[in-house]
């Protein structure tokens, strides 16, 4: 298609996304991109919240694992940089005929509209289900618990009587497939935590699942069903299964199995039983062709097969695979498979170039977390699927998640995630327990950032002072390392050395060297590991450790030793590198920056002169105080808040998403 024609076809194209949850947000982006020349074409995506809820992790913040902020984004932040128009606005109907979505602040006319409204609870006509049971599928049905739970316990704590004080700790969870089963997990990972709070004893709490199914969890085999099933039952969950519920009051949960009901004491009902498409999917489905719960019957190129101007993805959508028997889960992967196809179909339409691509997912299959600590996986292809242990699982969990938060927002929010599942994590609730957890005081840092930053100094000026910002060194310092350690090697006489920053450099000598290792790797490199003396005599500033990188070596002797005049450059470079280290360490300021470059320059040692055991612990150093160790006692303290705020400004950087909060 020549460019005349093109411009014609996308000439004041609208593009309506409603709904920016995981298919919604991922197929404005990828439009975005498609189009980012153009201005032709308008992208709009409308969601009633002004923020990006992560639905997976919900039952970590109702079970107060980690913070509320943790699983939300910004939609602004989402789209910071691209040409998205991201409007606050509830949809409550369209007119097919004219395009229009019909906003309650406004309507929007569009060209291609995307229904990527995602879901809502379904009660199954339950009586009192709704009106009397918590449900977890937003951010805030998250909330809500997590503040229900805790209140529960506070008045609990108060109350004498052993039987009122059980009935009122009394949870029950309706549904035992993945929302309910891991929220259930949490809870139980929380309750001896809350327990020790409040000091209510572990016993006094019953925690049950309740489900029509025979068994936890029917998307995975029987047997991680019974692993699950197990796992739960050690941490004092209670299971009924095969079992139905009829009905749910403000104090009771009413159940039926073999036609006999029973009333069940309950202050806490939360339903998980079930979804069906959001409201305004429901309004959708009144006109287009729908099935069961509200989901749009679709064509193999995500559009309604009442209307070519209308995709459906996500759980929106009704679409049997060619070759399958069951439709499309309602899962996160479809969510991502199916943004990537109607982001290309709908660029092929407006821009009339190009091929429609069908529908046909590949889904790599589930998993489900018990608990921070402990989850079980199925995963692989179609027809090699692999069952993995609980540490794979959380690991293949966690990989998941950040491979989407790359998609959504970059290093910002693998950044937030990491810190909030890993680093940050509160009673060890993880599958790495507290292990590294970062909560030492980083005022407890500040005398090790002042002393390493003091070394640093002293090593630079002392350079100074010998001339190497005058006089080519480098040739000497190189050759005294090399022939000590070769004398060792061979079985020679070294001597001791002593260079300006504690690097093996200079020989001096006549003592009787030791080899302790010579490791060839591949022939990479080699690790040489060996001491001035006698192993009986050696101190511990003795022994000296290297590197030895032919790649490093024929730079140093081709490009770096042959002339004086580049050998005063890399000199002169050292320098100022130390002595900036050095104030930058005592002064706090850019102290991570400084640390890097700290760690840097003793590896570019490692692998040239080596480095005595002595002076190994500057590396340690420099990674103890590469987070955090500027802030305290530091100009780091006014200087990095400022300089966040300018950073974020950039358009560039707003768009990579290089920050974090």
């Amino acid at each position: 298609m020549d460019r005349n024609k093109y411009q014609e076809a996308v000439m004041g194209k609208n593009i309506v996304i409603v709904g920016a949850g995981y298919a919604g947000i991922l197929t404005a982006k990828k439009l975005a991109k498609r189009f980012k020349k153009n201005d032709e074409v308008n992208i709009t995506i409308i969601d009633k919240n002004p923020f990006h809820a992560m639905l997976t992790e919900l039952h970590e913040v109702a079970a107060n694992r980690v913070d509320e902020d943790s699983i939300r984004v910004s939609l602004k932040k989402v789209f910071a940089g691209r040409k998205v128009d991201v409007k606050l606005d509830t949809i409550q109907g369209f007119d097919f005929e004219k395009k229009l979505a019909i906003g309650k602040a406004r309507n929007y006319e569009y060209d291609y509209l995307v229904l990527s409204a995602g879901s809502k609870p379904t009660f199954f006509g339950t009586p009192g289900a709704e009106e009397h049971s918590f449900k977890l599928w937003s951010y805030d049905d998250a909330i809500k618990i997590r503040q229900h739970l805790i209140n529960l316990f506070r008045i609990a704590c108060r109350i004498a009587d052993d039987d009122e004080r059980k009935k009122l700790l009394s949870i029950y969870v309706v549904g035992a497939g993945f929302t309910g089963v891991e929220l259930a997990g949490e809870i139980a990972e929380y309750l001896p935590i809350i327990c020790d709070k409040f000091e209510i004893h572990r016993d006094d709490v019953n925690l049950t699942i309740i489900d029509v199914l025979e068994r936890t969890i029917p998307n995975l085999p029987a047997e991680l069903s019974v692993k699950v099933e197990k796992r739960l039952k050690k941490m004092g969950v209670h299971t009924m299964l095969g079992t139905n519920v009829v009905s749910i009051g403000p104090d009771y949960v009413e159940t039926k199995k073999n036609d006999v009901i029973t009333r069940h004491a309950a202050s806490t009902v939360i339903w998980g039983a079930g979804i069906e498409s959001a409201d305004i999917t429901g309004e959708a489905a009144k006109v287009l062709e729908a099935a069961a719960r509200n989901r749009i019957k679709i064509d193999p190129y995500l559009r309604s097969v009442d209307n070519e101007n209308v995709y459906v993805i996500g759980d929106n959508m009704l679409y049997i695979p060619e070759g399958e028997e069951k439709p499309v889960p309602q899962v996160v992967e479809n969510c991502e498979q199916s943004s990537e196809i109607a982001a290309h179909n709908i660029a092929c339409a407006i821009t009339g170039s190009g091929t429609m691509h069908e529908y046909k997912p590949v889904f790599h299959g589930f998993m489900v977390c018990v608990g921070g600590r402990y989850g079980v996986a199925r995963v692989g292809t179609r027809n090699h699927m692999i069952n993995l242990p609980s540490f794979l699982a959380m690991f293949t969990k966690h990989f998941i998640n950040i491979l989407y938060f790359i998609q959504v927002l970059g290093w910002n929010k693998v950044w937030t995630y990491m810190k909030h599942e890993f680093f940050t994590i509160r009673n060890c609730r993880s599958f790495v327990g507290g292990h590294f957890s970062n909560r030492t005081p980083s005022f407890l840092l500040v005398p090790l950032r002042v002393f390493l930053g003091a070394v640093w100094l002293f090593e630079g000026i002392k350079k100074v002072l010998e001339g190497w910002l005058n006089e080519p060194k480098l040739t000497d310092f190189f050759g005294g390392a090399n022939s000590w350690y070769n004398s060792i090697i061979n079985g020679g006489a070294g001597g001791a050395a002593d260079a300006a920053t504690a690097a093996t450099a200079e020989a001096a000598g006549g003592t009787a060297g030791t080899l302790i290792f010579n490791w060839d790797f591949l022939g990479l490199f080699q690790a040489i590991f060996v001491s001035g003396k006698t192993v009986i005599e050696s101190a511990i500033g003795d022994f000296a450790f290297r590197f030895n990188v032919p790649l490093m070596n024929w730079f140093v002797d081709s490009w770096i030793l042959p002339n004086d005049g580049v050998q005063i450059f890399m000199q002169s470079a050292i320098v100022v590198a130390e002595v900036a280290i050095g104030l930058a360490l005592i002064g706090g300021l850019f102290t991570t920056l400084a640390a890097g470059f700290s760690i840097i320059l003793q590896f570019m040692f490692l692998c040239t002169t080596g480095l005595y055991l002595g002076t190994f612990w500057m590396i340690f150093a420099g990674i103890a105080v590469l987070i955090g160790g500027g802030r305290t006692f530091g100009l780091d303290y006014y200087a990095m808040p400022a300089l966040k705020v300018w950073w974020r400004k950039l358009p560039l950087i707003r768009k990579l998403y290089i920050y974090h909060d």
